[in-house]
């Protein structure tokens, strides 16, 4: 009888315990936590040890999964000399900006032995997103999958897989990264290319001294829906499995119509799920899932191909091949410049625009930008002696405006009402002075510089044109947004006609997004409605052009509800 009491009791505290944190989650979902403690790692790659910044001494980082409507809170305690940050890439945090993660846009960065619990609610969202370090190039070792399940007793729109398995494209530097890119910037030279793709952490069997390989292990005749990330830091990525078609379902956590391709191309930021249906028996053969860059600037780039294996469980039925050496097949992929391949497969992702999984595109728009996104050259001070003309180094812009980082975190400003001197909201909304975008480029190709945003008023119905620019050379721009999903309405090569092109938008099905890839030496259109309050970044996701430059912010004010508006910040968010 005392100890049923006892156990009674003790159940009836724990329940007790738990309350507060139950009552404050006004969601349909539960709670997860999580612990981050960020600190070094000794890892071996190509032959070669260093000390890299990890999570729990795990490169890649460890796996967050939640379902749509949980609430989820995450430590993260920095026991490293690095100022940390962390993105929840994809989540569209709403009424929880203070949780996005990017260094002095959001938030101050987490210093040397301080933490900051990240706590945001998923509302709306299933499918593949990732984290990852948001503060200078730590990102290149500092990220994991965050998979977001559907809620209990929902299906996919898709035949149930047999297993799921993560694909995260990574990329590695014999040397540390954040010493590459100080460099970088202090001498106005182009950083170091990487040495290696990599696939789950590891670079593959096609490089010199790569021990280490990841292999999938399939089954006949089985589905596996393989989650594929691309968290490398400057390349967008070809990728193929030999002798195999995939079908995509899925992009950026938004489910798509599904359709079959032998390749897909997937840049920095953006994730795509896809069904691998096996062959019905087990073949005498490995496969390669190889991976190499989609490169179209005139900048340097790893030409390198990473791979992984793809092997078939050898039944009894197979016995008598058992003696052979398995033949090793490795996938054709387009050449490295391959612009039409990476825009005819942009343009086959389409919502699903059902009943369940509506596409709500803006029908009508309130306000219109053109931004022109490219590269460019800026003045360097007297102290630095840059390789450009008259002591110049390459920038990278918007409109043209290099983005200057600021010292206090821009949503703090906004929220407090103290942007003097942080901000200013004079972003120009065009360029400023048109020129033939693609063609031949215009004799003074400087850029300004400053940090400057576009003030939204809660609920606009925006459209966004980025168009590319040949200045220095086209090339093409993975534009990130914070705080949304948009949807792709155009997109086409050469110089945006504002008078025929809106003609021919697709606002039925426009694929949704929070990563699109700008076509280089073209443009894209995306609508979204600024339906959350906040300080938004918006930029390449080439950690080199960021670094460059090539970013902005969007202020989108609150509404004149309860739920419209940004709560105070947490009590132990970090400080400058």
């Amino acid at each position: 009888m005392s100890s049923c009491f006892l156990r009674v009791m003790l159940f009836a505290l724990c329940a007790l315990w738990n309350l507060p944190e139950l009552v404050l989650a006004k969601h349909d979902g539960i709670t997860r936590h999580y612990n981050f403690d960020i600190k070094l790692q000794k890892v071996t790659r190509l032959c070669q040890t260093k000390s890299i910044v990890t999570v729990n001494g795990q490169f890649p980082g460890p796996r967050i999964i939640a379902r749509e409507g949980d609430r989820v809170l995450i430590k993260v305690v920095n026991h490293v000399q690095n100022n940390i940050t962390i993105h929840w890439h994809g989540i569209r945090q709403l009424r929880s900006g203070w949780a996005d993660g990017p260094a002095y846009i959001t938030q101050c960065p987490i210093q040397t032995g301080q933490s900051y619990v990240y706590n945001f609610t998923i509302t709306g969202q299933r499918g593949t997103l990732f984290w990852h370090a948001h503060i200078s190039w730590l990102r290149a070792t500092l990220y994991g999958p965050l998979f977001i399940l559907p809620k209990r007793g929902v299906p996919y729109p898709f035949p149930q897989p047999f297993k799921e398995v993560p694909i995260i494209f990574g990329e590695w530097w014999k040397a540390d990264t954040e010493t590459i890119i100080n460099q970088a910037m202090q001498t106005g030279g182009a950083p170091n290319v990487s040495d290696a793709y990599t696939i789950n952490g590891l670079p593959g069997p096609l490089y010199n001294c790569a021990k280490d390989t990841f292999r999938l292990k399939v089954k006949p005749g089985k589905t596996y829906l393989l989650r594929l990330i691309n968290a490398a830091l400057n390349d967008e990525l070809f990728f193929s499995i030999a002798n195999h078609t995939v079908t995509v379902v899925e992009v950026d956590a938004v489910y798509v119509k599904p359709f079959k391709t032998n390749t897909l191309v997937i840049t920095p930021g953006q994730t795509t799920n896809i069904l691998l249906k096996t062959k019905s028996h087990s073949p005498n053969a490995t496969f390669l899932m190889a991976a190499r860059s989609y490169a179209t600037g005139p900048a340097a780039f790893d030409n390198s191909t990473t791979a992984g294996i793809l092997e078939y469980e050898h039944m009894s039925s197979v016995s008598s091949t058992k003696n052979k050496r398995p033949s090793v097949h490795r996938p054709a992929l387009p050449t490295f410049n391959d612009t039409l391949f990476a825009m005819n497969f942009s343009k086959k992702l389409r919502s699903l625009a059902t009943t369940k999984f509506p596409a709500k595109v803006p029908q009508t728009v309130s306000r219109r930008f053109f931004f022109t996104v490219g590269l460019g050259l800026i003045h360097c001070s007297r102290n630095q002696a840059c390789p450009g003309p008259n002591n110049s180094m390459v920038a990278a812009a918007i409109n043209n405006v290099s983005f200057v980082q600021p010292s206090t975190a821009l949503l703090q400003a906004h929220f407090f009402g103290k942007s003097k001197g942080v901000y200013t909201t004079d972003f120009p909304v065009n360029p400023p002075f048109k020129f033939n975008y693609t063609g031949t480029p215009p004799s003074n190709i400087l850029v300004n510089s400053g940090t400057k945003v576009v003030v939204l008023p809660f609920n606009t119905r925006v459209e966004l044109v980025l168009q590319d620019t040949s200045i220095i050379g086209a090339e093409s721009h993975p534009l990130h947004l914070h705080g949304f999903n948009f949807h792709v309405v155009g997109q086409g090569f050469g110089n945006f006609d504002p008078k025929k092109d809106p003609a021919n938008f697709n606002l039925v099905d426009p694929i949704e997004r929070n990563t699109v890839g700008v076509p280089s030496g073209g443009w894209v259109a995306i609508r979204f409605r600024a339906d959350n309050p906040g300080v938004w970044f918006m930029h390449c996701h080439l950690e080199v052009h960021t670094s460059w430059g090539l970013k902005m912010a969007w202020v989108v004010m609150d509404g004149k509800r309860p739920n419209q508006k940004l709560p105070p910040p947490p009590a132990d968010l970090p400080k400058c």
